[in-house]
């Protein structure tokens, strides 16, 4: 089992130093700091605490036998993709500005020179650690305003309308809800100021594409999932709508909103998430997978969630049974405390605009 700082109370620090009694007196400075320090004499090591331990901040010589600094980060990066938010900061000998230069151009987010300044060492990680609390802070904000205004919509009839409404307006992601006559009954601010763009999507009482074949295949999409929803299945449609401008297609996730939410008469029984790949974050398992503590193998089929692929569709691809994306797909809820893919998918999308760098 993975210990963290949420487990112990005390932010986790791992030193991977091959100088015993340089490390021992990083160590003990860390540890009269309050801080919790694991310890590694090189990068070998390190890798195997990572397999038991998920730190909040690496410090790390570079120079060490067996595996350097510069190995063990690429690989803790590539084997741990949930460690892509801690901080990394070398530890080296190496003060020329050129070696600065390259240990930072390599990734790391702090470079600290030998003889060690304890005081300077402190400040940096306390520095380095309150910029993570901030960005997780604003991130755990945004995916709670989103599970509450997903969550708002599974009271049904028209009580959805006060539960969610106010919450949907304030996600980043383009959400329309349809009822079972694919009329529109919401759609939140993101969704309109892509509708007034006048390229690839128009908003009135249906959703409408800009182009016949669009609009065909949108319908029947809609009316699938409808039709879903109202038996309490749960279903998941990607169409890409054309843009006239030329500028590359929208991107629409059409998902069910099943039992309670799919009751009472103009109800939601859709959930339509719109994004402009000019726009949309860079999606990348390295920004997923620390959102939720997501494996290597989860965190592929999230991102596959999020750019509308149904499960059928990921398990072909991925090479993979029904059963083991239903395995992912249980661990996927359990982890991101939802329970309906719509919910899933909403939580996705919130969390990598939230944390990735927008592409374009």
């Amino acid at each position: 089992m993975l210990s963290s700082a949420s487990d112990a109370g005390r932010p986790i620090i791992l030193c991977v130093e091959d100088e015993a009694d340089l490390r021992r007196d990083i160590a003990e400075e860390l540890a009269s700091s309050g801080y919790d320090v694991r310890q590694a004499s090189d990068g070998l090591e390190a890798l195997t605490e990572l397999q038991t331990t998920r730190p909040d901040l690496i410090l790390c010589d570079i120079t060490m036998p067996r595996l350097d600094g510069y190995e063990l980060m690429k690989s803790a990066r590539l084997k741990h993709p949930e460690l892509a938010d801690v901080p990394f900061v070398f530890l080296t000998a190496l003060s020329s500005r050129d070696d600065i230069l390259s240990g930072k151009l390599a990734g790391a987010d702090d470079y600290l020179v030998k003889p060690v300044d304890f005081d300077l060492m402190l400040a940096s990680i306390e520095a380095r650690l309150s910029q993570v609390r901030r960005v997780r802070g604003k991130v755990r904000d945004e995916l709670e305003t989103a599970r509450r205004a997903v969550g708002g919509l599974q009271g049904g009839g028209e009580d959805w309308t006060a539960a969610a409404a106010g919450a949907l307006d304030l996600i980043a992601v383009g959400v329309v809800l349809t009822d079972r006559s694919r009329q529109v009954v919401f759609a939140n601010r993101a969704a309109r100021r892509l509708a007034e763009e006048d390229d690839g999507i128009g908003i009135g009482t249906t959703l409408q594409p800009a182009s016949p074949d669009a609009t065909g295949r949108l319908s029947a999409a809609l009316r699938r999932v409808a039709e879903l929803a109202a038996r309490g299945n749960e279903e998941q449609i990607g169409l890409s709508l054309p843009r006239p401008s030329g500028r590359r297609d929208l991107l629409a996730i059409i998902c069910a909103l099943p039992q309670e939410a799919a009751t009472g008469d103009g109800g939601p029984t859709s959930i339509v998430f719109l994004s402009d790949p000019d726009r949309r974050p860079a999606f990348s398992d390295a920004f997923i997978a620390p959102l939720f503590g997501l494996t290597s193998a989860e965190s592929q089929l999230a991102l596959a969630l999020a750019e509308g692929k149904r499960r059928e569709d990921i398990a072909r691809e991925f090479g993979i049974s029904q059963t083991t994306v239903a395995f992912h797909m249980r661990n996927l809820f359990q982890k991101t405390g939802t329970h309906r893919q719509a919910d899933l998918v909403a939580l996705l999308l919130v969390g990598l605009a939230a944390v990735s760098p927008e592409t374009g």
